[in-house]
């Protein structure tokens, strides 16, 4: 038969144990979650202004002022009670921000400031006044209370011209870009949550590890995704925000940590558009998510966890598990082409060849955060033949590439998507580096096979 050979993949792209779905038995750390809501009985956090030079007008006279001005405000308080029964606010001037409150770095504001320029940037690290607002209320009053603390937080930095801080997301906002992400999104009382959380998304020794920032502002658990490949980033943020999302909108968990996530059950219209307009082929909408209590690391926000698990998809391992999840919920483009190797084919195959010693040093020196690289490698069907797929690399020693499975087989039982599997360098036929930008580099033999394919049309 002839060969297979796979155009790129458009990546979707952001589990530990075994389990029997008639008997679940988790093992491992994390246990299921309590069915029922996920909603603490009260809520706390806290944001701040900092201010570049000299405050426009008295930060605490504002605040006053502002409170005085607003229906239903807060009740100003000097200590946060564990159990607040009421919208409360405690706020404190801060003449001494360097020693007590000391603004983010540099570098920090390079990914977590939100509409400012280099110079109020700079200009932040010699803060020496910050307005300190931590808010408490039940959760009888999630929603309305929370909207409150952002219009008053907003009109006080407004009047004074500071920079607002989230203590929770860890960013720092223009009060203009506060608006426009805090306050722009709601649809009635329901908010679009991806614009109140982050999501932190690392390297560990080979995979990715996901966590939300934010979900304490809603007396709700952070999200935890763990040990997925870095060509899965952008669907892995989806799952977790759509989740997350569900959550606010007051999603109940079943027993077991059982959880059926179905993006067409989202309440927030325009969240549910904006991925339902770009679902794919084979798309089902839906979910089927255990999950458990999460497993703090280092630099996690303080507040409880709940990390999801894919062990009620379809699949022989986690990867295949995590891999069959996300093609469900949103769809893929993986496509077959039946093909023979043109003159032109290799030719471009052996110029791909030759940037393989590079790539392999580029990796074991460490790719930069999102950035990933794929190999195109042949695998031996049962009748002889071969059929090519992409391979997400974690390892490269020597001439030995181990990397999971990109490809659902067509002609191959044994081998499944998000297997690991090993290839030999001297066998790759393209390879694919992405950046974690969008960005490029490789795959130029898909080009050819497309011309090929609608030639044939």
């Amino acid at each position: 038969m002839g060969q297979v050979l796979r155009r790129a993949l458009a990546l979707i792209g952001l589990v530990w144990c075994l389990l029997s779905l008639n008997n679940l038995v988790l093992a491992g750390p994390g246990s299921p979650v309590a069915s029922g809501p996920l909603a603490a009985g009260s809520i706390k956090y806290q944001f701040a202004i900092y201010y570049i030079g000299t405050p426009s007008q008295a930060p605490m006279t504002v605040f006053r002022s502002q409170l005085k001005l607003t229906p239903n405000a807060p009740s100003v308080v000097t200590t946060i009670p564990d159990e607040p029964t009421a919208a409360l606010v405690r706020a404190k001037l801060d003449d001494s921000v360097q020693e007590h409150y000391a603004p983010p770095s540099l570098e920090m504001l390079h990914y977590f400031g939100r509409g400012l320029t280099r110079e109020q940037a700079v200009a932040m690290q010699a803060a020496r006044h910050a307005l300190i607002l931590d808010f408490a209320h039940p959760r009888s009053m999630s929603s309305s209370s929370y909207r409150l603390s952002l219009q008053l937080t907003e009109q006080v930095a407004r009047a004074t011209g500071g920079l607002v801080w989230d203590e929770e997301t860890r960013e720092v906002f223009t009060v203009d870009e506060w608006h426009k992400r805090r306050l722009d999104s709601w649809e009635g009382e329901t908010p679009d949550v991806l614009k109140h959380t982050v999501i932190h998304a690392y390297k560990g020794d080979k995979l990715v590890r996901a966590i939300t920032l934010g979900m304490a502002k809603f007396g709700l658990p952070d999200v935890v995704v763990s040990d997925f490949p870095w060509s899965s980033n952008r669907s892995m943020g989806n799952l977790i925000n759509l989740l997350a999302q569900a959550m606010v909108e007051g999603a109940s968990v079943g027993s077991k940590g059982f959880y059926d996530l179905d993006i067409r059950s989202i309440k927030h219209a325009s969240v549910r558009q904006s991925q339902m307009t770009t679902l794919k082929a084979g798309s089902e909408a839906l979910a089927h998510l255990v999950l458990v209590e999460g497993t703090p690391e280092d630099g996690d926000p303080r507040n409880r966890l709940v990390e999801i698990r894919f062990d009620r998809a379809t699949g022989p391992d986690r990867y295949a598990k995590q891999e069959f999840l996300l093609g469900s919920l949103f769809g893929t483009e993986d496509s077959v082409a039946y093909v023979k190797h043109s003159e032109e084919l290799l030719a471009v195959s052996r110029a791909a060849k030759a940037r393989l010693p590079a790539l392999r040093e580029a990796l074991n020196n460490g790719l930069q955060p999102g950035e990933h690289l794929l190999v195109k490698a042949p695998f031996k069907t049962p009748d002889g033949g071969q059929e090519w797929m992409w391979v997400e690399v974690t390892a490269w020693e020597g001439e030995v590439i181990r990397g999971l499975l990109k490809n659902e087989p067509v002609q191959i039982p044994s081998l499944h998507a998000g297997q690991m599997v090993k290839v030999n360098q001297q066998e790759v036929f393209d390879y694919l580096r992405r950046d974690g930008k969008g960005r490029e580099e490789g795959n130029e033999t898909s080009k050819i096979l497309q011309r090929m394919q609608d030639a044939k049309r």
